[in-house]
């Protein structure tokens, strides 16, 4: 990155030598960094975003203008600093308007998950009182015109799309083209407003409110200030490498601390973001685009390696032979880089012939060729599965990290990758194991405590350390390991400690398994609650003959029983016979976001699975 940035080096308290970079043009807040930008790139490319089959480019100063007149219309309606407005929308281009806006005036922008029922967005609205949402059609506007005699804090709605609401008309609703219009008239009639109320805010300042999913109760709002985001943009785009001709996927929630992250690191840096049309659409766009830095969470991964057996299974012998045998010299590299080991030229020049004949397709298949990483985090991932990403000449950099320490605590670097860890502590902030085994995270980076509630905040943060809930190790090169969440370790009734995210990875490695919840805490042994893959799953039935009229006849058909069986069997071969799973069941309806079962972020709710599947997993018990 072309950016004159200060470094600090700094001992800590405990002995922790830290590499803080400061950058005093980005200034000191997201809206002063995001001008700077705005001022620094002016016309060249800041995003693009798919209309009508063709990638639109929308310039640095196309951003800026757009993102002043949000802010100005906002001011219009008497929005002061410190005041909330809500987004409810889809990952699209006018999301990050309206957050740019928003905290250009001095406001706090906060983010409601689009799967949000219209009982949760009220909850949201009244627990940060909001006094604006942002929402992005009429699905999304019909949950607040639900509510909203139950949001007395809520004053105006500005609707991104209007498709289908032509005729619709309410005083507190306005279309998103309206609302720019009043922003661009409040600007003619106030010139240097914008100019000063993004010098508002303070560093220390709240700038954003980031909901937790809530498995354990209603979400909590994380408050995050200026400084946690900017610092962490100065440093984190640097430690993993971000270029001014970069290009990046944006299609993951950006009520997440992940996207919402990245989307800063982005605007920091330079790096060109490229919407996606709908979360569908993200392979067929990534091959579109051919992004150089990805980004995504594991369920992403996996389901892209899987696509990729599933192309294999249609090959023809010889292409399954080509293939076994390039990614075969791309295994040799992958282990020889692990293990530290110089990589023979004969090796790198058979792995090149690999790549032209082979590997060089699958790669563009996936839209990963011309990544000089991707990344992983916000949950776990097998082991194996970023062993493969290697094989084909990509480095994956598994990261970690939580809302409440802003996104990013640990990273691998391309030059320290150590499958089954998350990498080493970030070079500007502190991570230590508690006598209990708990990480404890430290720094710029860790927010100011929860929103309204501070018996929770002082749970979190003791003695100046974040409690991230997580149980994990430091190895002896420093690599930290995560084995599970503190609540979520299983003791077996022989008194047998099982982290069963690790077993949990092994199966998901399957292309036939979407995702799955081991059981076993105070039991005898392992049980196993399992959610197919549809659409891999549905090909192997209608490649073997196998009938079935819908997902629910599909998993109970006995050869598909069998084939997770196989997968079952393979993953219990890799592990100790305590922690076998003995039986399994699969989850016999598709679940997507909208269920409770599943966090926004697709992840199944272990305690809320484990509650509402009670009479099967006592069932397999019965049965034994």
């Amino acid at each position: 990155m072309n950016v004159q940035v200060q470094r600090k080096n700094l001992t800590t308290d405990s002995g922790a030598n830290l590499q803080i970079y400061e950058d005093p043009e980005a200034g000191g807040t997201i809206p002063q960094m995001f001008w700077s930008r705005v001022v620094k790139f002016a016309d060249k490319v800041a995003l693009r975003e798919k209309d009508y089959g063709i990638w639109q480019e929308v310039t640095w100063r196309e951003f800026g203008d757009i993102a002043r007149q949000v802010g100005m219309a906002l001011k219009s309606t008497g929005f002061q600093q410190g005041d909330v407005a809500c987004v409810l929308s889809n990952t699209i281009p006018e999301w990050v308007y309206a957050d740019l806006g928003v905290l250009g005036v001095g406001g706090v922008c906060a983010g409601i998950y689009p799967t949000d029922a219209a009982a949760q967005v009220q909850y949201l609205v009244n627990d940060s009182g909001a006094k604006v949402i942002f929402v992005e059609d009429e699905e999304q506007l019909d949950k607040v015109l639900e509510v909203r005699e139950s949001c007395p804090t809520l004053k105006h709605v500005v609707i991104f799309d209007m498709e289908g609401l032509r005729d619709f008309s309410d005083p507190m609703a306005m279309s998103f083209d309206k609302f720019r219009e009043i922003g661009a008239a409040y600007d003619r009639e106030h010139p240097g407003d914008w100019e000063e109320s993004i010098n508002i805010a303070k560093p220390d300042d709240l700038a954003i409110l980031v909901y937790t999913s809530g498995t354990t109760g209603p979400p909590k709002g994380a408050m995050i200030s200026h400084h946690n985001l900017v610092f962490q943009a100065v440093n984190g785009s640097r430690l993993l490498d971000h270029h001014q001709d970069d290009e990046r996927m944006a299609f993951l929630p950006l009520c997440h601390v992940a996207e919402r992250g990245f989307a800063y690191f982005s605007m920091y840096s330079g790096v060109i973001m490229n919407f996606v049309e709908n979360p569908e659409t993200v392979p067929e766009n990534a091959r579109e685009v051919q992004p150089t830095l990805f980004f995504a969470v594991p369920r992403v991964w996996e389901k892209l390696y899987s696509g990729v057996r599933i192309a294999l299974s249609d090959a023809t012998p010889l292409q399954r032979w080509a293939y076994e045998k390039a990614i075969g010299v791309g295994y040799k590299i992958a282990d020889k880089r692990l293990a530290g080991e110089p990589v023979p030229a004969l090796l790198r020049a058979q792995f090149q012939l690999g790549y032209w004949l082979v590997l060089r397709n699958i790669r563009k298949m996936m839209g990963i060729d011309r990544c000089r990483w991707v990344g992983t985090g916000a949950a776990p991932i097998s082991p194996d599965l970023i062993r493969w990403y290697l094989a084909l000449g990509i480095d994956m950099l598994e990261v970690y990290g939580q809302t409440e320490n802003t996104g990013l605590a640990t990273s691998m670097t391309p030059e320290e990758i150590k499958p089954g860890t998350v990498g080493r502590p970030v070079p500007y902030g502190e991570v230590k194991i508690s006598p209990e085994g708990e990480i404890l995270l430290r720094g710029d980076h860790v927010f100011m405590g929860y929103f309204n509630q501070p018996e929770k905040t002082a749970e979190t943060i003791r003695d100046g350390w974040l409690h991230t809930g997580d149980v994990g190790l430091i190895d002896n090169q420093g690599f930290v390991k995560i084995t599970d969440r503190m609540k979520d370790i299983i003791i077996t009734a022989g008194g047998k400690n099982i982290t069963p995210s690790e077993i949990e990875n092994e199966l998901k490695f399957s292309p036939y398994i979407s995702d799955a919840v081991v059981i076993g805490d105070k039991r005898k042994f392992l049980t196993c609650l399992i959610m197919i893959d549809h659409e891999n799953v549905e090909k192997f039935a209608q490649d073997h003959d196998v009938p079935f009229t819908n997902f629910t006849s599909l998993a109970r058909a006995s050869e598909v029983v069998d084939l997770i069986g196989q997968e079952v069997e393979r993953v219990n071969k890799k592990f100790a016979r305590v922690e076998s799973i003995k039986m399994f069941r699969l989850l016999e309806h598709q679940l997507d976001p909208e269920d409770d079962e599943l966090t926004p972020t697709m992840k199944l709710k272990r305690k809320f699975v484990n509650e509402k599947y009670k009479d099967m997993i006592e069932g397999m018990y019965q049965s034994a």
